[in-house]
């Protein structure tokens, strides 16, 4: 583990193995430890780079509203500091809003970007009620509750058996996000801009993991709006809800690794 300083605050971030650079960017109520075992598999092969997005995990919040923009430049910052030119993007849910904010910014340090469990849109009206409903439940000392409903809706229905113990690690990891870094980047997703035409008109690589069985995005209504650019493609996970890269982990490694030689 490694920090930098960040418009005064702190950020926290970790490099493994060597060559070709991967930048695995979490989602909203995790930390860079959701992607641990994934990592351990790909750090084989690549350097990757994960961080805690400010307001998440050992990383502190930066202001009373993250948007997704700010959380880009924390990233760049972080491959800045370890002179990383270039780098493969791949974001998870929220984290997929930063990647298109990333590359939307700084398109020159992204060799190829991918959107897992994420869409280009922005909130619809009742996902913005949704989480301005969250906001408030977490000035009232919500917190527990809403981690603790929150998780297990990110597996799908079928698999929460199979997957308890990483479900009540995924619980553990939302529960240490504090509720300034909650409220900060809720308000950052409720702000963000529609890059679907980004999405469309990149001249990258560009790849989109979706779960059929995915309780945040309707995988039938959903997936279909993406228009996909020249070298884009989407990859489907027949089995899991919102978390993949656990539910269908070696599927996901095998499609990241494909994805990593794609010029």
């Amino acid at each position: 583990m490694a920090e930098i300083p960040f418009k005064g605050k702190k950020i926290n971030y970790t490099i493994q193995g060597e060559g070709e650079p991967l930048f695995l960017i979490h989602g909203y109520l995790e930390s860079l430890e959701i992607w641990d075992e994934f990592t351990e598999q790909l750090a084989r092969h690549f350097k990757v780079v994960r961080m805690d997005l400010p307001g998440h995990g050992k990383s502190e919040a930066v202001d009373d509203t993250h948007d997704m923009e700010l959380l880009a430049e924390a990233a760049k910052a972080v491959l800045d500091e370890n002179q990383i030119i270039s780098c493969t993007v791949i974001g998870h849910s929220m984290g997929g809003y930063v990647t298109l904010a990333f590359a939307d910014l700084y398109p020159e340090k992204v060799n190829r970007f991918s959107l897992f469990h994420s869409h280009p849109f922005p909130d619809s009206d009742q996902v913005r009620r949704n989480r301005q409903n969250a906001i408030e439940n977490i000035k009232t000392g919500k917190k527990e509750e809403i981690c603790r409903s929150h998780i297990p809706k990110t597996f799908a229905d079928d698999n929460l058996q199979d997957f308890e113990e990483q479900v009540e690690r995924a619980k553990s990891i939302a529960l240490q996000t504090p509720e300034k870094g909650i409220i900060a980047n809720l308000k950052g997703m409720m702000n963000r801009p529609d890059r679907s035409q980004l999405v469309k008109n990149t001249n990258k690589p560009f790849l989109l993991i979706a779960g059929k069985k995915d309780n945040f995005i309707d995988y039938h209504t959903v997936i279909p709006k993406i228009e996909l650019p020249e070298k884009g493609e989407v990859v489907t996970l027949e089995y899991s809800g919102h978390m993949g890269f656990i539910e269908e982990r070696q599927r996901s490694l095998d499609v990241v690794r494909n994805f990593m030689r794609n010029e």
